[in-house]
């Protein structure tokens, strides 16, 4: 491993900050979502916005050398007119100066799936605007921080807001259409695009990247019938991100695909122009779980995730397309996520083969139903969990892949948009009944021990 390699912890700002209508922060379309449907919300959540030197002082007792964070735009941006904010500009200074103070790396994201609730109204993601709008936000961002921060990215997994929020409904604003979620999942990649020109432009210190959902996709055998289901399963989980960021071009073959049944006079030559110019530097992979993919057989598309924590209640079909399977031989949490590291290596080794552009680990982790009055979880199926992981890393580096960085989601527990507080990802407990009370878990000092040795301490094995 290299002597720079990152070793973080990641959050998101509305799944951590609290303090949801504190210091005049713009009301966001998650807290408008949540509180109308009266699901549990993230008002309080972690309550990082008061706790932040202690996590950060934490992650250095830690051992870790990074944090991955994200920025909250209603925090910053109070208006469609674009004003500034600066009590939340002011916020962010003092988070980053606890950084600083601490030696800790910040990596920053711009959007994590917190849109302004002032921009839902005007159609959220469905307006173009709202890429411009993301554009004046990346600007204000790199303005006030930009001396700070070296590693950005302009945003968290577009797959996930974008399919779950206009394709599956399950996530604000609700919708399930196709024609919409391919409109929003232009102005999204437009928007990105936007994001680097303006960091390019501004001549900005560092790097910046977008960070991806990323789910590799096998097939249950080699036939031509399952390569075309691979290739239908990939452009929907992973190509038209990744491609449209790191090559400056959505997949031809998905968009015309689409266009056969759709409308696309929405993608205009010039703003596909500045997709084109304006890549990326580097990659950021979320891998929780790959796609084990069969031909489509029979019935209509099905979308349906666990949020219950109820085993066998997910299932993926697009219709004509293709449908996922579950492998009998792996193991499973109890949200069924497929706990399979060997997809991590091969994914890592897939995305270096095909865009050679550095990578960043930005996410990985389990979630599980964890007893936090205990003195110290002993978290053993993490620590199994994590080395796992960064062994499928550290193999995919002895390949030849460009690997920079390890983010464990997440820093501390905080709440998991709609399975609330009850799945625990942390490497610290943090107690939503008691004052939010921080107690690290086995695994954060297992941690400490793997980053002290720099991987060293990783039991390794090869994935067959």
């Amino acid at each position: 491993m290299d002597k720079k390699f990152l070793w973080g912890g990641a959050t998101a700002s509305y799944q951590c900050e609290g303090a949801w209508d504190v210091d005049d922060k713009a009301e966001s379309m998650w807290d408008r979502y949540l509180h109308e449907n009266d699901l549990e919300n993230g008002d309080i959540a972690s309550d990082h916005y008061h706790h932040f030197e202690e996590d950060i002082r934490m992650m250095k007792e830690g051992g870790q050398n990074s944090y991955r964070f994200s920025l909250s735009w209603p925090r910053i941006i109070k208006n469609k007119e674009g004003d500034i904010n600066e009590k939340g500009i002011a916020f962010y200074q003092r988070l980053l100066d606890a950084c600083q103070r601490y030696d800790i790396e910040p990596f920053v994201t711009i959007y994590h799936w917190d849109l302004p609730q002032y921009w839902e109204d005007e159609g959220g993601w469905l307006n173009n605007k709202v890429a411009y709008a993301f554009e004046h936000l990346a600007k204000v961002c790199y303005e006030h921080f930009g001396d700070k921060v070296r590693n950005w990215t302009t945003f968290n997994e577009p797959k996930w807001f974008i399919a779950n929020g206009y394709f599956i409904g399950n996530y604000p604003p609700g919708l399930q259409d196709v024609q919409k979620t391919m409109i929003g999942a232009y102005n999204v990649m437009l928007a990105s695009a936007l994001g680097v020109r303006a960091f390019r432009t501004g001549n900005y210190q560092g790097q910046v990247g977008i960070v991806h959902s990323y789910t590799p996709v096998n097939g249950v055998d080699d036939s031509i019938e399952t390569r075309i289901a691979m290739r239908y399963a990939d452009n929907y989980c992973n190509n038209w991100i990744l491609d449209t960021a790191a090559l400056g071009e959505f997949p031809i073959d998905l968009v015309a695909k689409l266009a056969q049944d759709y409308d696309i006079s929405f993608m205009k030559t010039e703003e596909l122009k500045i997709i084109k110019e304006n890549t990326v530097d580097f990659i950021g992979l979320n891998y929780y779980a790959r796609a084990l993919v069969k031909p489509y057989t029979e019935g209509e598309t099905q979308l349906v995730f666990n949020h219950s924590g109820k085993k066998g209640e997910s299932k993926v079909v697009i219709k004509g397309w293709f449908e996922q399977v579950k492998d009998p031989n792996s193991e499973f949490t109890a949200w069924d996520t497929e706990i399979y590291p060997k997809g991590l290596q091969d994914g890592l080794i897939e995305a270096w083969d095909r865009y050679h552009l550095p990578i960043y680990v930005t996410e990985n982790g389990v979630g599980v139903r964890e007893d936090v009055t205990v003195d110290q979880v002993n978290d053993d199926y993490r620590i199994s969990f994590m080395n796992d992981h960064i062994n499928a890393l550290m193999n995919a580096m002895d390949q030849g892949a460009d690997i920079r960085g390890y983010y464990a989601w997440a820093s501390f527990d905080l709440y998991s948009w709609k399975n609330g507080v009850e799945k625990r990802y942390g490497l610290v407990a943090v107690d939503f009944e008691n004052a939010q009370i921080r107690k690290p878990k086995a695994s954060y000092y297992w941690f400490k021990d793997i980053i002290e040795s720099n991987g060293e301490k990783i039991q390794r094995r090869s994935f067959e």
